[in-house]
């Protein structure tokens, strides 16, 4: 079977205020990795997602995190759940 042929990669995700979940076989089929943008497209009834590869570079030499404005909150006090106990992938 050549790369032509093979079935499409599915899978869902979860979608929690402004974030959505990538299924895993998804993320290993488009290769899709942390630093990486995804550039969504809708035109015509139609959705589209380009994988940006930013792998490298992000952010500027000079970047060493940010610093919190005020306290920071561990996301178990703030009532969030961690990503992986919403969707665990596959």
């Amino acid at each position: 079977m050549s790369v032509d042929d093979e079935p499409p990669e599915e899978g869902e995700g979860a979608v929690s205020g402004n974030q959505a979940s990538i299924p895993a076989d998804v993320r290993r089929a488009a290769d899709i990795r942390d630093g990486d943008r995804l550039r969504w497209r809708w035109s015509d009834g139609e959705l589209t997602v380009d994988v940006v590869r930013q792998r490298e570079r992000a952010f500027p030499p000079e970047f060493d995190g940010f610093e919190p404005e005020n306290e920071a909150v561990h996301h178990d006090e703030a009532g969030l759940e961690p990503a992986g106990d919403i969707d665990a992938g596959d």
